[in-house]
């Protein structure tokens, strides 16, 4: 279709055929059209890549490599670093199975010679409790245009070059080569194995969980909070997630199911700056699945089988797995099915009331950091939604033994131990963390057995934000209203 010469080896769509060479073209054309396009990733920037080892992550690897070689007609600017998140424990793996995994992965990141990391999901439990808490100073702050930025970049470039260093690329070398012993303490402590205690929380929480489709949306919101403590932690500004736009259709549905309707810009849309100073980009958002394999096929791109939490399960085990199933049987029979939702996402945009800097932390969303979308009035479905809880949990409430029959049930008449899964006294206080929540994540909260089982940064966030909201109910007359004139 394109050169006109040479045989066709594939076709995308119907009429869109493609040799070798001309595919080629048109897959890295695509890459680089959307980072320009959108202009998100200034120069200069440290990018982390999220990395989980299938076809569509390590394209987009393959696509950063390609970008920064000297030879690239339009040479990618930024500095990548590579994060690897093992997730063997939430599936039950043996360790000798997460350790084989592990050491695939490390030789195909070697191969890049960018800097990688590589992580255990445990390491959830060793976060700090200010892991929530946005720094609204660390929020980076651009003087003029992208255009600006790239003529102060290629000013910078000519300097070094009257110095000695030649390219971009031997800058970014010299970069990395300066990075390594940073590099070699995290490969290092990725291989040691995670505390026995550590893993054991872990499979319990996951555990705790009553449905498929809980432990997945619990388990994206976690792997999250890790992605985005390690690039606080090494100075990445931005994080580069491969996402096709396969995967994006499915969690389009998916979210809508599960009540994240309002976030579904955030979740699907380029870039994601819920959390300030640290903003996701999706580049891969405009390849579908079969571009992608084609592409992997054809130029010899390694990918890693990793069992998930879905894997061999039944069509209907969670909303996910139901909305990817529905997905990929009509895109059989209409192949314009994914590009359809896909570009129905386009179109859809955050409000225009700041959600990136909220006055207040109590306006964020403790587990997906989103604007709270609980405010809202009496006419609202949220509202008759949590009337009618309350009316049947007051219904309920008849039927619960008085507080003096449950001391005698619960440890033979002694003081409550609250460790027994039988003890009437040993239900958590899900009221103290659902209104820090978003309908979606209560959706999700509620299907835990025991709030006790969440990593402790998020359980100490929880309290520290209750206390400042009753601390700020005790000073509310003494406050100036947000929209009073200044004195």
């Amino acid at each position: 279709m394109k050169c006109k010469e040479a045989s066709a080896v594939l076709i995308i769509r119907v009429g869109d055929a493609f040799c070798r060479s001309c595919f080629k073209e048109y897959f890295v054309h695509k890459f680089r059209a959307m980072l320009g396009k959108n202009r998100v990733v200034f120069p200069g920037e440290k990018v982390l890549l999220a990395y989980s080892g299938g076809p569509s992550s390590n394209a987009m690897v393959q696509q950063v490599q390609e970008g920064l070689s000297r030879d690239a007609p339009k040479k990618l600017r930024f500095i990548p670093g590579i994060l690897f998140i093992d997730e063997g424990a939430v599936c039950n793996q043996s360790w000798e199975d997460r350790e084989r995994t592990m050491s695939e992965i490390e030789n195909i990141l070697k191969a890049t010679s960018f800097p990688f990391h590589i992580l255990s999901l445990e390491q959830l439990f060793t976060l700090p409790q200010t892991m929530l808490q946005m720094n609204l100073a660390e929020i980076p702050k651009r003087d003029g245009s992208y255009k600006q930025a790239v003529g102060s970049f290629l000013g910078q470039q000519k300097a070094q070059a009257e110095d000695g260093v030649s390219d971009a690329a031997d800058r970014l070398t010299q970069i990395h080569i300066a990075d390594n012993s940073s590099v070699e303490c995290s490969q290092s402590a990725a291989f040691s194995r995670p505390a026995a205690e550590h893993t054991a929380a872990l499979r319990d929480m996951f555990n705790s969980a009553k449905t498929l489709t809980a432990k997945q949306e619990l388990l994206h919101l976690l792997r999250n909070h890790l992605i985005l403590h390690v690039a606080r932690t090494h100075g990445y500004s931005k994080v580069m997630s491969g996402e096709s736009c396969t995967r994006l259709a499915v969690r389009l549905l998916s979210n809508i199911s599960l009540g994240r309707g309002a976030f579904l810009p955030l979740d699907t849309g380029f870039s994601d700056n819920r959390y300030g100073d640290v903003v996701i980009v999706r580049p891969m958002r405009d390849y579908s699945l079969k571009e992608i394999s084609f592409y992997n096929r054809l130029f010899n791109v390694p990918s890693v089988f990793i069992p998930a939490l879905d894997t061999k399960a039944s069509g209907n085990s969670s909303i996910q797995h139901l909305s990817e199933s529905f997905i990929t049987k009509l895109q059989a029979d209409f192949p314009s099915t994914v590009s359809t939702v896909y570009r129905t996402s386009e179109k859809l945009h955050v409000s225009r009331t700041d959600t990136t800097q909220p006055k207040n932390q109590q306006d964020k969303c403790l587990l997906c950091m989103c604007t709270l979308d609980t405010h809202t009035g009496p006419a609202s479905a949220f509202f008759a939604t949590q009337k009618s809880q309350q009316l049947s949990e007051k219904k309920s409430l008849k039927n619960v033994p008085s507080a003096k029959d449950s001391e005698k049930q619960c440890c033979n008449g002694g003081q409550c131990c609250k460790e027994s899964a039988s003890c009437t006294n040993s239900v958590t206080g899900t009221q103290d963390i659902v209104h820090l929540l978003c309908y979606s994540c209560r959706v999700t909260i509620k299907d835990l057995n025991s709030m006790d089982k969440l990593p402790s940064y998020i359980l100490k966030e929880a309290e520290h934000r209750t206390r400042r909201m009753e601390m700020r109910k005790e000073i509310e007359e003494f406050l100036l209203d947000d929209h009073s004139e200044d004195i």
